[in-house]
């Protein structure tokens, strides 16, 4: 199976620098979030998708809304797609990275989750899916951290990936299960 993850549009959280890792606060794209949805969903127009999935996160869905106008599959959503749990909902982001920087693989903060977590998490789905659409090209709406996760699965330095950089609606492309 193919997968293609793509990180939601600009967020609110992301223009005030705050963490939302709580998909029942009401966090919207912005209007630049929005545009870029639309121009990642021209790119990926060519490609015809087996079944779509996004996280709970209403900034996830909105973006699925669009990059699927011109695509026939089902939109699905999967909390294990959900942003890093982190425990900190609402604070600055970065009170996480300055907590996280020293391991970022193994760091756990109160009420969160490790990178090692969340890559485990991102299996999970990972695994289910291929088995529902092998050979099929899937799309996933997700969150700059379980993107990261879900690529680490793929490589060698996991500790590597964590720390990389998503920009919003970029998309990585994944073969699933790993080296096929």
């Amino acid at each position: 199976m193919k997968i293609i993850f793509v990180r939601h549009g600009e967020s609110e959280g992301n223009v005030a620098s705050i963490i939302n890792d709580n998909p029942a606060r009401m966090v919207n794209l912005t209007e630049k979030g929005r545009a870029q949805a639309e121009m990642a969903g021209e790119g990926l127009r060519a490609i015809r998708f087996a079944h779509a999935y996004a996280s709970e996160f209403p900034r996830a869905q909105q973006t699925a809304a669009i990059l699927l106008r011109h695509q026939a599959c089902e939109l699905r959503i999967d909390a294990r797609l959900n942003e890093r749990r982190s425990g900190m909902d609402g604070l600055p982001v970065h009170v996480f990275h300055d907590l996280i920087r020293p391991d970022l693989l193994r760091t756990k903060p109160v009420g969160g989750e490790s990178f090692l977590e969340q890559m485990e998490r991102l299996r999970s789905f990972l695994n289910e899916i291929s088995v529902r659409h092998a050979g099929g090209t899937v799309l996933a709406i997700s969150h700059e951290d379980p993107i990261l996760a879900a690529r680490a699965l793929t490589v060698n330095e996991p500790g590597r990936t964590a720390g990389e950089h998503i920009a919003n609606c970029e998309w990585v492309e994944l073969a699933w299960p790993a080296g096929h």
